[in-house]
């Protein structure tokens, strides 16, 4: 598929997938006329980049990344040979998501007692 498919398909600007290959992280094949294409595959791994995106990772991290994951939820190969730098550039942004959810809980906890003290008859609950 062409980069206006694959971006009708994900929801992702074509400009954004022109980064992405900039980046590393996508590699389309090249017609003689120099078109990009994407294989089917191309809309599942849009999706994955931009669910790693989305959680904070940085392009760089992405691009560490990349050569172990073969989907959500699956490495390749072992999760053995994954190098210790990639395990600690993981670690290092688990510990900065965690710190973010719990801002975010004791937040909505403040916001929820505040609620609760100026509208004492809503049932709202965290």
């Amino acid at each position: 598929m062409r980069i206006g498919e694959l971006s009708r398909r994900t929801g992702v600007p074509t400009r954004l997938l022109r980064y992405y290959e900039e980046q590393h992280l996508l590699q389309p094949e090249r017609t003689g006329n120099g078109y990009r294409t994407y294989p089917d595959s191309a809309v599942a791994q849009v999706r994955q980049l931009r669910g790693l995106l989305d959680s904070g990772l940085t392009t760089e991290m992405i691009r560490a990344l990349l050569p172990y994951l073969c989907g959500p939820g699956h490495l390749l190969p072992s999760p053995e040979s994954v190098p210790p730098e990639t395990a600690a550039l993981l670690e290092e942004h688990i510990d900065r998501i965690q710190a973010r959810i719990d801002c975010l809980a004791r937040n909505r906890d403040r916001l929820t007692a505040y609620l609760a003290a100026v509208r004492p008859d809503d049932r709202r609950r965290a």
